[in-house]
C-alpha cells in the first residue's frame, strides 16, 4: 500500500453524472489487483473531511482510472479537479477477485458497479485465465449502462438489459444471465460468477451461485470510512461473524455471505 499526491492525467465526464478520473501513480498501479479499491482525499474539501473510496476501473501504463458518479458533497467537490491538479490517494486497499477462473467467467454488473468488473475482464482476457469472459450489465435506462465500449474493445460478449427496455432485454441483468447459465449447463461446461452493483443484484447472483454449487465472487458496496479496518463502519455479516469490507472484502465468496 502507498499513499501520496498524484497528478491528474484526465478527468472526463461521460454523461448523467458519471466521470472517469485518471491519475498518474506507477507504484500503485503496479500493485493493484481487480476488485481492490483506493481511498481519495478530495482536494477542495476541508482538511477534516473523510476520504472517499472508489473501485478501480483500470490500472495500466502507470495510470490508475476510477469511474464514479456524483452522488454527494464529496464527489461534487471532486468534479472541480482538473488535468494537472494533484489528488491524494491511498491504495491498493482490500481483498480483490481471484486471479483465475475455472471455465467461463460470467461478470454481472449494475450502474457504476461495472468499474471493478472492467479491470477484472481486462486481466482475465490478458492472462487467458478463463475460457471465455461475458458481461451481463443492467440499468434503469440507457444512460445507466456504462463503459460498454470499453468492454467490447476487450473482445468480450456484452449482454445489456434495462428496466425500461430502452437498450437490450427489458428487465434486470439476471434475465439474460439465467438464459446463458442454462446454455452453459446444457453443454456441461464450468463457469464462475463475479458481480458488483446494488445489493439486490448482489444477493440475486450470490443465491444463484450457492444454489447451483458454482463459485461466486461478490463485491460488496459499503461505506468504507477509514479504508484500513480501524473504524468498523463497513461491517458485513458472514458465516465467520462480522467482517470488514475494507480488509476481508470488498470481495467475498458467495458461500461466506449472510444476508439480512
Amino acid at each position: 500500500m502507498v499513499n501520496g499526491k498524484y497528478r491528474i492525467v484526465s478527468h472526463e465526464e461521460i454523461g448523467s453524472g458519471y466521470r472517469y478520473l485518471v491519475f498518474e501513480a506507477p507504484e500503485m498501479a503496479a500493485q493493484l489487483e481487480p476488485g481492490q479499491f483506493v481511498h481519495v482525499k478530495v482536494p477542495s474539501l476541508e482538511p477534516t473531511a473523510l476520504r472517499r473510496p472508489f473501485s478501480v476501473f483500470d490500472a495500466e501504463g502507470g495510470n490508475v482510472t476510477v469511474l464514479y458518479k456524483t452522488v454527494g458533497r464529496g464527489t461534487a467537490a471532486l468534479n472541480a479537479s482538473r488535468e494537472g491538479d494533484y489528488v491524494e490517494v491511498m491504495g491498493p486497499l482490500g481483498h480483490g477477485f481471484p486471479s483465475k477462473c475455472a471455465g467461463e467467467a460470467l461478470l454481472v454488473g449494475g450502474g457504476y458497479g461495472v468499474a471493478p468488473l472492467h479491470f477484472l475482464a481486462k486481466r482475465l482476457v490478458a492472462t487467458s485465465a478463463a475460457s471465455a469472459v461475458k458481461l451481463f450489465v443492467g440499468g434503469r435506462t440507457a444512460t445507466d449502462l456504462l463503459a460498454l465500449d470499453r468492454f467490447e474493445k476487450l473482445g468480450i460478449q456484452v449482454f445489456a438489459s434495462t428496466n425500461d427496455g430502452s437498450v437490450g432485454v427489458k428487465g434486470f441483468a439476471v434475465v439474460p444471465l439465467d438464459d446463458e447459465i442454462g446454455r452453459i449447463r446444457e453443454k456441461g461446461a464450468k463457469f464462475e460468477l463475479f458481480t458488483c452493483g446494488p445489493d439486490g443484484l448482489l444477493k440475486a447472483v450470490a443465491d444463484r451461485a450457492v444454489s447451483l454449487g458454482v463459485p461466486g465472487w461478490i463485491s460488496m458496496d459499503r461505506h468504507m470510512v477509514c479504508g484500513v479496518g480501524a473504524c468498523y463502519a463497513c461491517i458485513q455479516k458472514t458465516v465467520r461473524g462480522n467482517s470488514r469490507c475494507c480488509i476481508e472484502g470488498p470481495v467475498f465468496a458467495a458461500t461466506d455471505l449472510v444476508w439480512g
